[in-house]
């Protein structure tokens, strides 16, 4: 008997799991709808161990820092929004703040002091440049795990973060799931 009642428990909480993450997708058009911040390149505005909850840019659009400064419009305390995204595609994901958007052979911008500065370098291929708001300089003039950073393609980003929820990522950070 009870085994029967093990199984009936282990069954209903693994449904209890599928539907929470079938409404999360179906609300928020992503996967995962839900990150914890690891580091602290997004401060002042996230913290590691927030957890922030992402959408699609299919269903959110996307506003990059400059576009934000013309509409006024800010998120997470900053011009334009702020994305989740895998670097060149693959690997693990990063989450920023979108500055602009570039074509190949524009120069990459830098948000320095509330302005957006040009650099010397030339972007080599079209693409959103992302910056932590922390960071002096962006993704795209790093080297980041020991790779340089294209501009972001639309398909490498998971998602738009909207919402943070403070400190209860710090569970997923201590046990590294």
């Amino acid at each position: 008997m009870k085994i029967q009642s093990l199984l009936k428990d282990i069954v209903s909480a693994l449904i209890t799991v599928a539907v929470i993450v079938a409404v999360g997708i179906a609300i928020t058009g992503t996967w995962p709808f839900m990150v914890a911040i690891e580091s602290g390149s997004m401060e002042p505005h996230m913290h590691r161990g927030d957890v922030v909850i992402l959408f699609s840019p299919d269903r959110v659009g996307l506003i990059t820092w400059e576009e934000g400064k013309k509409l006024n419009y800010t998120s997470f305390g900053d011009y334009g929004d702020v994305i989740v995204y895998k670097p060149n595609g693959h690997g693990k994901p990063i989450i920023h703040r979108v500055i602009a958007y570039v074509h190949k052979g524009d120069r990459i911008p830098i948000k320095y002091h509330g302005k957006i500065i040009p650099s010397n370098f030339r972007a080599i291929s079209d693409g959103y440049i992302t910056q932590g708001d922390a960071n002096e300089i962006p993704d795209q003039l790093a080297i980041i795990n020991g790779e340089k950073i294209l501009p972001v393609k639309r398909e490498w980003i998971i998602g738009v973060a909207k919402f943070r929820i403070p400190l209860i990522g710090y569970v997923r950070l201590i046990f590294n799931f």
